[in-house]
């Protein structure tokens, strides 16, 4: 009987796990960056998502984020009404809405930091 030196069950293990780098939680502030550049209705909003690599995202996920985000006073919602076309609701930031997403991007280039040094120090061995 051999002995078994390692487990190699290991890196392959590793390999199959789903590693997220990415922080949870993302919807909000990116819904409000994009709400900081020009006010949008929900259909849009969900195609310029897409931009951040939310392609996944569902129109009830963005909806609920929506309802959440207006509770908190983060944007302000008003009927548009086209003289051609339905109704829609357009989004717009609102000044407490501008205070969190300034607050969550210290936050990310705080976290940038730290990735930054993890990688700089992963590459250097």
């Amino acid at each position: 009987m051999g002995v078994l030196i390692g487990d190699e069950r290991g890196p392959r293990l590793a390999a199959e796990q789903k590693i997220e780098a990415r922080p949870r939680n993302w919807v909000t502030p990116v819904a409000l960056v994009l709400l900081h550049e020009e006010s949008s209705y929900g259909y849009e909003l969900m195609e310029r998502l897409e931009e951040f690599s939310f392609e996944q995202i569902t129109a009830g996920t963005l909806y609920r984020a929506l309802r959440r985000m207006e509770e908190q006073g983060l944007y302000k919602s008003e009927w548009e009404i086209p003289e051609v076309g339905p109704a829609r609701r357009t989004y717009s930031i609102t000044e407490a809405g501008e205070s969190y997403l300034a607050v969550w991007a210290e936050a990310c280039k705080q976290y940038q930091n730290v990735v930054d040094c993890f990688y700089r120090a992963y590459t250097s061995r």
